[in-house]
């Protein structure tokens, strides 16, 4: 992050503009709407600061800029034509500990001013970092379309009923849910009808009526890549009270949550402390007893060698509401990614999906079943159990021949895919690292053709593609 943003409270507050054109003047205009005491150093003022000087709007200083006129401004703002005089003004303002911006000029600015769309209090900036203007604009417009006028008015309202609601209900994450529901239901309605007195009703009302319940989500997370989260995992992680979250769910999912959320990793992985199955059990049911809003997030589908049907049944027996979300599981995610179609009329018309978390005194898996031809195999956790599936599988019947891919961090941006045949995966095996997938299978092969991110000249290469000499 190249700039923090926030929101300065100007009002009263002594402000400097060195520059009287177009573009001082469109900076001086945003000074004014934020209440900002505006003092303006210029050799000629255009129309609009004529007016506003006659107006008494702003302060006319002098002529030209002196490093003395900097003294006792909270920011100030260089916007002239003149490349001497603003780079005086910048370096006036960093030796007086002042926040200063030069327009146009990025390597001149302690702060940047960002594009705004304004439905005060509501204020939404976009910022490029300075990098590309336009497009801060052009995302600007498309916002000012998708967001109604009337949500100034809703918090508006909002605002003047805080006192009296938390009378009403006195727990920071009860009152958090009151306004989730209160913007998301008829309170919303009624501002944007024009209907205010029955808004503030809607809000004493409801306010009534709110009581902490707590419930759990259950969402699987895909197997890496943002994008492929679907909405409604998105709604609920936005909501979340606590998210207790696995080491497969990747940073960039991650990054989603809402920020102020509580997160717990309960993950399980091979030389990390690992929590056991049943104290996760507990803690969604503990948190869920004290009235929070609880994500269980998990890597790929919950339902798919992911244990979700198990803390389910932990919930359903407390008697705690949940829902499920379901996720793209890691077989459908990293094998399309790869190029790797599951099944293929020419090649395979049966995909089964096993994991290889195998344990030899207890291995109940059909080896002649999974080992027939025209079949694709995807196994998950297989890594470490890979000298063993190969063997079982050669011996049951498949051909040492057939291809076999490992995707490591499938979907993600350094997704990775080692290919080879089947009597040489617990050789490709040992050049992997987990999360991996094993797929076994002639589809394998068409990847070459498939692998649709290698053909896209625009699109950053996705994965790695190494095989065995």
């Amino acid at each position: 992050m190249d700039y923090l943003p926030i929101f300065a409270d100007l009002k009263h507050r002594p402000c400097l503009v060195v520059g009287g054109g177009d573009v001082a003047w469109r900076k001086t205009r945003m000074l004014l709407k934020a209440g900002a005491d505006v003092r303006v150093i210029a050799p000629k003022l255009n129309a609009d600061f004529q007016r506003a000087l006659q107006a008494g709007d702003i302060t006319f200083l002098a002529e030209e800029f002196s490093p003395l006129y900097l003294d006792g401004i909270f920011l100030a703002i260089a916007a002239t034509d003149r490349k001497a005089v603003n780079a005086l003004v910048y370096q006036s303002a960093n030796q007086r500990q002042v926040m200063v911006n030069v327009v146009d000029d990025t390597q001149r600015c302690s702060f940047i001013v960002p594009s705004i769309v304004d439905r005060s209090p509501i204020i939404v900036a976009i910022s490029s970092s300075g990098q590309a203007p336009v497009l801060a604009r052009l995302i600007r417009e498309k916002l000012e379309s998708l967001l109604p006028q009337h949500l100034g008015r809703m918090a508006e309202i909002a605002g003047k009923f805080r006192t009296r609601l938390a009378k009403n209900i006195t727990t920071l994450t009860a009152r958090r849910h009151f306004w989730e529901q209160a913007f998301d239901g008829r309170f919303s309605e009624l501002v944007a009808a024009g209907q205010d007195q029955e808004a503030e009703h809607e809000l004493h009302s409801l306010s009534k009526k709110v009581e902490p319940q707590g419930q759990v989500a259950l969402i699987g997370a895909g197997p890496g890549d943002a994008g492929l989260l679907t909405l409604r995992a998105l709604q609920l992680m936005q909501q979340a009270d606590v998210v207790l979250y696995d080491y497969l769910v990747s940073d960039e999912v991650m990054d989603l949550v809402r920020r102020d959320a509580e997160l717990i990793c309960v993950g399980k992985k091979a030389g990390f402390h690992s929590v056991p199955q049943e104290e996760t059990n507990q803690l969604l049911v503990h948190y869920a007893q004290r009235g929070k809003r609880v994500v269980r997030l998990k890597g790929g589908d919950p339902f798919v060698f992911g244990r979700g049907g198990e803390e389910l049944e932990v919930l359903f027996d407390a008697g705690i509401p949940f829902q499920v979300v379901p996720g793209i599981t890691a077989a459908a995610g990293a094998t399309a990614y790869a190029g790797i179609p599951l099944t293929h009329r020419d090649y395979a018309q049966t995909a089964m999906f096993i994991t290889g978390h195998l344990k030899p005194d207890s291995d109940q898996l059909d080896w002649s079943t999974l080992a027939r031809d025209k079949q694709t195999l995807v196994i998950y956790m297989g890594l470490l159990k890979a000298q063993d599936i190969e063997l079982q599988l050669i011996t049951h019947g498949r051909a040492p021949e057939t291809p076999v891919a490992i995707i490591e961090r499938g979907t993600q941006k350094n997704q990775k895919v080692l290919k080879g045949q089947l009597h040489e995966l617990a050789q490709l095996a040992q050049h992997s690292a987990s999360p991996a997938l094993i797929v076994v299978g002639e589809v394998v092969n068409l990847s070459e053709k498939l692998h649709w991110f290698e053909k896209q000249e625009q699109q950053p290469q996705h994965s790695a593609v190494v095989k065995l000499a």
